[in-house]
C-alpha cells in the first residue's frame, strides 16, 4: 500500500500535532505516581491555605467552611488511623471487583469471545459495517477485552468478503474506543464511575446516593446514534482511504461444535435467569420491588444491580465453560476467576492511591471551597447551563489525550466538577454524563490508550509499513463526527430536560 508509506514520510500538521501530544503524554508519570504527587500537593496546600485563612460560606446556609491543615498533629493522626478504612471504603473498589468476578469468568471461559464472533459472523454482508459497529459498542461489557478480541475478527471477516481488512480493524477499533460510553446494557464502567461520582458528590451533599443506571437512557440513545454516524464515516472516509486489499487472503474459522454447544447452554441459562429476575420486578408485589410502596426506582432491584450483574455473567459463563469443555471441575472455575481478578491488580493499586488523594481533598475542605468558589465565579460570569456543560465535555476530551484511563481521569476531575455543578443545581448524573461523552470521543486517536499499540501490531499483519500517522489519520474522522453528533444529542437532551436514567434527571430534585 504505497499511499500508506507516503503518509508516513510526509506527515500533515494534524499528524505532527498528535505526535507532539504523544511525546507530551509520554512524559507524564504513571497514574499511580500522579495520584501520589497530587496527594502530597493537597497536604501542602492544606497547610498553606489554612495559614492564609481561606474559607467559603456553604450555599443555602450560614456555615463557614475553612481549610483544615492535614499536616498538623490532628491531621496526621487522621491520615494514619484512617488509611486502611479509606481504601477498603473506596466505593469503586468493591463494586468493580464484584462485577468483574462474573465478567472475568465469562471472558476466561471464552463466552464473550464466542458471542462477539457469532454476532459479527452472522451479519448479512450489506449490514456488516453497522453490525460490527454495534458489536463494538456492546463490547465495553467485556471492558478492555473487546479491544483485543473484536478488531482482528472484523479484519478477517472483511477479508473473507473481499474488503480491506485494515478497514475492518479501523472501524471496529473506533467503535470500541469511541463508543466506550454507549451501550444498551449496564456495564462495569457504569459501576466504576458511579462509585467515584458518589464519593465526589459527598463533598457537597453527604447524603447523596447514586445509581449505576443514572445515565442509562442517554447511553441507549447514544448507541444507535453512533451506529449511524460510524456507518456513514466508514463509507465516506475509511473504506475509500484503504481501497482494495492485495495481500494474502486469510479466512476466519467458524465456531466449533463445542463453541456452539457452549453458546446454546449459555443462552438457555441467560434466558432462565432473566425470566427469574423479571418475575421478581415486573409484578407490583415482586420480591425485588420496594416492599413499602411497590415502586421500582428505589427498589432492592435498583440498589442491588451490581450483584444482579454478577450472576448475569457468572452463570452463563459457567454454563458455557462446562458445555464447551473449557472447565472440567470447580478448581478450574476458581482458577479462571483468580486470573480475572489478578488482571485487576493495576486497578487495585490505583484505587489505593486515588482513595487517599480524594480523602485528603475531602478532609482538608479544599474540594468544598474550590467547588463553592468555582460555582460563584461561573454564576458571576453567567457561564452556566448548556455552554458550561459543553465546555466541560471539551475539557474532558482534551485531558483524555494525555490520560487514557477513564477511572484515573474521573478520580481527578470528579472531586472538583461534581460538587461545583451540584452547588449550581445540577445532578451528579448530568456531570458524569458530560464527562463520559468527553472521555469517549478522543479515545480512538489518543496514543496514550494502551490498545493503540496493539492496533498497530494488528495492522502490521496486513501492511508492514503502516505507522501511527496512518492509523490516527484514519481514526480522526470517527472522533470528529462522534464529537459533533454526540454533543448535539447532549444539547437536545439538556434543552428538553429529558431524564438521563431511571429516577435521574439533569437538575436536582
Amino acid at each position: 500500500m504505497q499511499r500508506n508509506s507516503e503518509t508516513m514520510r510526509k506527515k500533515s500538521w494534524i499528524d505532527k500535532m498528535l505526535d507532539g501530544i504523544e511525546r507530551a503524554g509520554n512524559k507524564l508519570p504513571d497514574p499511580i505516581t500522579l495520584f501520589i504527587i497530587l496527594a502530597g500537593l493537597v497536604l501542602l496546600l492544606s497547610w498553606i491555605l489554612s495559614i492564609l485563612g481561606v474559607s467559603a460560606v456553604q450555599p443555602g446556609t450560614d456555615n463557614v467552611i475553612q481549610v483544615k491543615n492535614l499536616l498538623s498533629q490532628e491531621g496526621i493522626i487522621l491520615i494514619v488511623t484512617q488509611m486502611v478504612s479509606t481504601f477498603t471504603g473506596f466505593a469503586p473498589l468493591g463494586l468493580v471487583i464484584v462485577t468483574m468476578i462474573g465478567i472475568g469468568l465469562a471472558e476466561q471461559t471464552g463466552l464473550i469471545s464466542a458471542v462477539m464472533k457469532k454476532l459479527v459472523m452472522s451479519a448479512p454482508t450489506k449490514l456488516i459495517v453497522p453490525f460490527i459497529i454495534f458489536t463494538g459498542l456492546l463490547g465495553n461489557l467485556a471492558a478492555d477485552a473487546a479491544f483485543i478480541i473484536l478488531p482482528p475478527i472484523a479484519a478477517m471477516i472483511f477479508m473473507s468478503i473481499g474488503r480491506n481488512p485494515l478497514s475492518g480493524l479501523i472501524i471496529t477499533y473506533a467503535a470500541v474506543a469511541g463508543g466506550f460510553s454507549a451501550n444498551v446494557l449496564i456495564s462495569s464502567l457504569d459501576v466504576l464511575l458511579l462509585g467515584i461520582t458518589e464519593s465526589a458528590a459527598h463533598i457537597a451533599d453527604p447524603e447523596y446516593a447514586g445509581r449505576a443506571t443514572m445515565n442509562y437512557y442517554f447511553l441507549i440513545a447514544s448507541t444507535f446514534l453512533l451506529v449511524g454516524i460510524g456507518t456513514w464515516v466508514a463509507k465516506k472516509f475509511t473504506e475509500p482511504r484503504f481501497g482494495t486489499f492485495e495481500g494474502k487472503i486469510e479466512k476466519l474459522e467458524p465456531l466449533t461444535a463445542l463453541e456452539k454447544r457452549g453458546l446454546k447452554w449459555a443462552g438457555i441459562v441467560t434466558l432462565v435467569y432473566v425470566v427469574i429476575i423479571a418475575i421478581t420486578v415486573i409484578p407490583s408485589n415482586g420480591l425485588l420491588r420496594d416492599p413499602e410502596t411497590g415502586g421500582f426506582l428505589n427498589s432492592p432491584f435498583m440498589s442491588g444491580i451490581v450483584p444482579i450483574m454478577l450472576f448475569f455473567f457468572l452463570l452463563p459463563g459457567l454454563a458455557y465453560g462446562i458445555a464447551a469443555k473449557e472447565v472440567k471441575n470447580d478448581k478450574e472455575v476458581a482458577e479462571k476467576i483468580f486470573k480475572s481478578i489478578a488482571d485487576m491488580a493495576p486497578f487495585i493499586v490505583l484505587a489505593f492511591a486515588a482513595s487517599q488523594m480524594i480523602a485528603f481533598f475531602n478532609w482538608s475542605n479544599i474540594g468544598s471551597i474550590l467547588a463553592i468558589k468555582g460555582a460563584e465565579l461561573l454564576q458571576a460570569l453567567n457561564f452556566t447551563g448548556l455552554p458550561m456543560m459543553i465546555g466541560f465535555v471539551l475539557i474532558c476530551a482534551l485531558v483524555n489525550l494525555l490520560i487514557a484511563s477513564a477511572s484515573a481521569k474521573w478520580a481527578l476531575l470528579a472531586p472538583i466538577f461534581v460538587p461545583m455543578f451540584l452547588y449550581l443545581g445540577y445532578s451528579p448524573a448530568i456531570t458524569q454524563m458530560a464527562y463520559r461523552v468527553g472521555d469517549s470521543i478522543t479515545n480512538p486517536i489518543t496514543p496514550m490508550l494502551p490498545y493503540f499499540a496493539i492496533l498497530l501490531s494488528f495492522a502490521k499483519r496486513y501492511d508492514k509499513n503502516i505507522g501511527i500517522g496512518t492509523l490516527i489519520s484514519a481514526l480522526l474522522p470517527f472522533s470528529v463526527f462522534f464529537a459533533i453528533g454526540w454533543i448535539i444529542l447532549f444539547a437536545i437532551w439538556f434543552l428538553f430536560g429529558l431524564p438521563l436514567g431511571p429516577g435521574d434527571y439533569i437538575y436536582l430534585k
